[in-house]
């Protein structure tokens, strides 16, 4: 090899370190951020977090509570039916199907509406000429037909518990908050291993990351359903845009920006379905990742703009930007590879690569204290650790098998690419019995990305044998992980594409 050749390899094992570097000490910083929050969560929110709010109905005032629909023919008379049994005088909530379904789903909610009215409840059919906006769009249009004081919004997979209303509206006695979100139970999570890692990973923002945001006064979030909106605060915010897939995080971020407080209950416990099936996580995953990229580049600006403290512009920032790390997960996972093979030959020492074991150690701990409380308060502290040291490297597998679909979101979002609101279908699933077999809804299409997620768990078993082979064995736990993760995802993805 000539000098040229050799200084030119030299170069790009330097570039090929840096970047891995890099997206190391942006998944540590990320870590040790959480840390943070489980620390603000254990120390102030958690000893607040079964409190009840201090305030006291004054009367009953009107409440509208908006259903948002699109497709969802196993689940619609369900939420109907969930909805009518609510602790509050029939005279004083009035509900909105704000259906924008094709499908079966249209001649069902006529058929519950109508039995509705006749059982005295104030209820409405709301259909619009086309899905322009999506959710977004039908929640803007939809307030057009609101005439309560408080909008609680429910998404179709969701079963509030009956006294909902009663243990939220005294919170609006504060008259600076304007939200109210509640924590999300989940209907179906022992259905499958799918189901379990999603809970595993929900119960961390629904305890660690709202509450500890809540102790500290930082920004916090509506995560789209199982909430309640003061109107006013609503139409104070600029309402409801469809600029972005997370209409409910970019209108959050104006609202308190604008002075509104948002409370959260960790008490009140607002049940809903997990995904069954591993295309329609996928696709609830995109919205999320993508939506979350594309708020980043609308509100950041704002935010730094605004007349805020430094520290809560910081913590914003942080918010608004956690869909990323799935960017520097699959950076670290494609660079690790040649990395392992670089450190010698570039006279890096490995033992430096261990101060990054700190980001494992702290995002453990938060995973940990959120789930031990929340998913197993009555089991043992034995059953609780082997609980989690069987779910934690599961999740982390699988979570970065997941990397490169979110990736691609995250990209697409902050390139500004548009894409439709792809919902992600539920199908009634809540116990073992029970199948997503012979359902409609079910994505048959096997994207590109599923077919490169098996191609990179080749690469990682390629790793594995190349380590052993040249006795580079410290990341073969780490290769392992993501050879198992990717093929994980991809084999579902296939697997459950073509059941029928």
């Amino acid at each position: 090899m000539t000098d040229i050749s050799t200084h030119m390899v030299t170069i790009a094992g330097y570039v090929v370190l840096g970047v891995y570097l890099a997206a190391l000490i942006f998944i540590t910083l990320f870590c040790l951020s959480q840390f943070h929050l489980l620390y603000l969560y254990e120390t102030k929110g958690r000893k607040d977090a079964d409190k009840p709010c201090p305030g006291k109905l004054s009367g009953y005032p009107l409440v509208t509570i908006q259903l948002p629909l699109y497709n969802e023919m196993y689940v619609a008379e369900r939420l109907i039916d969930n909805i009518t049994r609510l602790d509050y005088p029939k005279d004083r909530f009035e509900i909105h199907i704000l259906d924008d379904s094709t499908d079966e789903t249209v001649e069902i909610v006529k058929r519950k509406v109508r039995a509705c009215q006749a059982d005295g409840f104030r209820i409405a059919h709301i259909r619009r000429s086309d899905r322009e906006g999506f959710k977004a769009g039908a929640l803007r249009d939809g307030m057009r037909y609101a005439n309560g004081e408080f909008i609680a919004i429910f998404d179709a997979d969701f079963l509030p518990q009956r006294d909902f209303l009663m243990k939220t509206l005294p919170c609006f006695t504060d008259q600076e908050v304007g939200v109210v979100q509640t924590r999300w139970e989940h209907l179906n999570e022992s259905y499958s291993l799918i189901t379990r890692l999603q809970a595993f990973q929900l119960n961390v923002h629904f305890s660690v990351e709202q509450t500890g945001r809540q102790a500290a006064r930082y920004f916090l979030q509506f995560n789209g359903t199982g909430g309640i909106w003061r109107r006013k605060t609503i139409e104070d915010a600029g309402g409801w845009e469809a600029d972005t897939l997370t209409e409910d995080l970019d209108l959050s971020i104006r609202a308190q920006m604008r002075g509104w407080k948002i409370v959260y209950r960790e008490d009140v416990g607002s049940p809903a379905e997990l995904p069954a099936e591993m295309n329609g996580l996928k696709s609830q995953q995109f919205r999320w990742m993508k939506g979350g990229a594309e708020t980043a580049k609308k509100m950041l600006p704002r935010v730094w703009k605004a007349p805020l403290p430094l520290w809560l512009k910081i913590q914003t920032t942080i918010h608004l930007l956690s869909s990323s790390i799935f960017v520097f997960v699959f950076l670290i996972g494609l660079l690790s590879v040649p990395a392992l093979f670089l450190v010698d030959p570039l006279g890096f020492d490995q033992r430096y690569f261990a101060i990054f074991l700190s980001g494992l150690l702290t995002i453990g701990a938060v995973y940990y204290a959120a789930n031990a409380r929340l998913t197993w308060p009555n089991d043992g502290i034995l059953k609780r650790i082997i609980k989690f040291l069987i779910l934690f490297p599961v999740f982390l597998s699988l979570s970065m098998g997941m990397s490169l679909h979110n990736t691609v979101a995250v990209i697409q979002g902050y390139l500004g690419k548009q894409s439709p609101f792809v919902r992600t279908p539920k199908f009634n699933i809540s116990g073992l019995a029970d199948t997503i077999r012979q359902k409609k809804y079910v994505a048959r299409k096997i994207p590109w990305t599923t077919v490169l997620e098996g191609i990179l768990s080749l690469y990682f078993f390629g790793a594995i044998l190349a380590g052993i082979y040249f006795q580079h064995t410290a990341l073969i736990l780490f290769h392992f992980l993501l050879m198992i993760g990717y093929a994980s995802i991809s084999i579902y993805s296939i697997r459950h594409a073509q059941l029928k």
